[in-house]
């Protein structure tokens, strides 16, 4: 169960054309604005992650709008977490439950996952808020997270964990955002 004093959210390289070309792209980022504005309602902090953002260029522009406060963590490696950037931001958050989401699924978020797995968090990946460019790719990635121990998670079902109850002030606006 995921607690919202003790999970940080990890946006993975959701950048340029690629972002817009993935299986169900639409879908994808409306997912993640969802999720990403949800989190801010909740206080939950992210760690916002560009893979070389010189050649695939920046994080999908849908989602940097609700990506305040917070810069990009820019990386060259699969597994973020052979970027001491990364590592650190992780830790400083000092919470050890993590939610991933973004792009591409078989790749870079696969990498990062595991890598953070091995560095002793839970980790869940929100499986209606990642992609590839083909579905089989997603569907790869999504079943080797899972045998690696990572558990799946929805935008939906993460952010009514976090929640916990249906009152107060965050439940109604998060509330807004899943009708």
């Amino acid at each position: 169960m995921l607690l919202k004093d003790n999970t940080v959210f990890v946006l993975v390289d959701v950048q340029g054309k690629l972002s817009n070309i993935v299986h169900d792209s639409k879908d994808v980022i409306e997912n993640l604005k969802i999720l990403i504005q949800g989190l801010n309602i909740l206080q939950i902090p992210i760690v916002w992650l560009e893979q070389y953002p010189k050649g695939l260029g920046g994080t999908n522009e849908a989602l940097t709008k609700y990506l305040t406060d917070i810069n990009p963590i820019h990386k060259i490696t699969f597994d973020a977490c052979k970027n001491q950037a990364f590592v650190d931001a992780l830790t400083a958050t000092k919470r050890k439950q993590v939610l991933v989401a973004g792009i591409e699924t078989h790749i870079c978020v696969y990498q990062t996952a595991v890598g953070i797995k091995s560095l002793g968090y839970e980790v869940n990946v929100v499986a209606d808020a990642v992609s590839s460019r083909t579905m089989l790719n997603k569907e790869i990635g999504l079943q080797k997270m899972l045998a690696s121990g990572i558990l799946p998670s929805s935008v939906e079902m993460a952010l009514y964990e976090l929640m916990e109850t249906a009152e107060g002030k965050d439940f109604k606006q998060v509330l807004k955002l899943l009708k």
